[in-house]
């Protein structure tokens, strides 16, 4: 006759046998690397049928198989970069980031603190203008005399404030969930995430920080635009190269403006800060394509990749492209496209709803 303690240990083994059965039919519960939905990843909010989500499933098999000598990948030259805007997060409200942080420095925040013309040239920005160097360079002028920490603090501070564009979301809230999870698939693959943005470098960290994704990006993993900096009392020396910096002293925007990261600037910078070839990009613009393209280069050691973003959806986001047009554009380049109306199941929490109206339009006069 069995004993009462056998008899336990046979009971335990059939429960825990069981357990783990209904752990894996109902989505791997509690085990890394399963999804929700189907326990393949990329599942919870990407469609059951996307091919770009099939596209990087298959891709990150073959290359962190070992035994597939052709494609396998060293775990130390796994990695991605990703643009930020668009891409990673919303550029929608009613657009970047930045852009909107700066309207509201200039004309809510701290209007005493920034000249007339940099005023003028926040109240008319409007939809459909150029997010380009000349613009970047009114931040740089803008944020003059912050030290780094300060201007780090603002961004966070002004993220906690209100989008019109959208119902329940603040403007930090942006990030949508599905390429969250790719950010997440690609850690757990031992893959190193670098954010390489158009936005200013600083300002970039700080929503990193503040994002889903900061458990995977550090902030030495950050690249952006560049403001000029130089320590506190030498601004207007033009090298600090005599100058030793010592406890207490503070690095301080000059208004100088050093590069906008966009276009080629992004290859040339992921050459200058990582030293390697990624193998896999994601963007979601022209301005990306240079990036993409350094990735996909045939002088690439690896298998590489590049992904592309299509915001049409006018639905659950405020996106007019064209799905036809962008995806045929970006297949003949070589890219991967990604449809957020089609392969997203989600986009944002539920609480998040577009607003009827994308932009309201911010007045001189209010910082009077």
């Amino acid at each position: 006759m069995r004993s009462r303690k056998n008899i336990l240990d046979v009971i335990g083994r059939k429960a825990l046998s069981v357990m783990l059965v209904m752990a894996i039919v109902f989505g791997c519960v509690g085990m890394t690397g399963c999804a929700k939905s189907s326990g393949k990843p990329l599942s919870e909010y990407w469609s059951e049928d996307s091919a770009a989500a099939e596209s990087l499933r298959s891709y990150v098999a073959k290359v962190t198989n070992e035994k597939d000598a052709e494609n396998f990948i060293p775990a130390e030259d796994r990695i991605a970069v990703f643009d930020m805007d668009g891409t990673l997060t919303c550029e929608t409200f009613y657009t970047y980031y930045d852009t909107m942080m700066f309207i509201n420095y200039c004309l809510v925040d701290h209007p005493e603190r920034v000249s007339d013309e940099l005023k003028a040239a926040a109240a008319e920005i409007r939809p459909g203008y150029t997010a380009g160097e000349e613009l970047a360079r009114n931040f740089a002028k803008a944020y003059a005399g912050m030290t780094i920490e300060e201007l780090y603090d603002y961004a966070v501070e002004f993220g906690q404030k209100n989008t019109d564009s959208f119902q329940n979301m603040r403007y930090i809230d942006g990030f949508y969930l599905p390429m969250v999870e790719v950010v997440k698939y690609l850690y757990d693959n031992d893959f190193t995430i670098y954010v390489v943005s158009g936005t200013e470098r600083t300002t970039s960290r700080a929503i990193v920080a503040n994002s889903p994704i900061s458990e995977y990006v550090s902030p030495a993993h950050v690249i952006g635009t560049e403001f000029e900096v130089k320590q506190r009392g030498y601004e207007d020396v033009s090298s600090n190269m005599d100058f030793k910096y010592a406890d207490g002293d503070d690095l301080v925007f000059t208004g100088g403006f050093i590069q906008k990261n966009l276009n080629a600037n992004k290859s040339i910078w992921i050459e200058r800060e990582i030293g390697t070839r990624p193998v896999l990009a994601f963007g979601n613009s022209g301005s990306d394509t240079s990036m993409m393209n350094y990735v996909l280069d045939d002088r690439n050691p690896y298998p590489s990749q590049a992904y592309m973003v299509v915001a049409d959806d006018d639905v659950r986001e405020w996106g007019a492209q064209d799905w036809d047009e962008k995806s045929a554009a970006y297949t003949e380049q070589g890219y991967v496209p990604i449809s957020m109306k089609n392969d997203f199941v989600k986009i944002y929490p539920d609480t998040i709803k577009r607003s009827d109206v994308q932009f309201v339009e911010q007045e001189l006069e209010d910082a009077a």
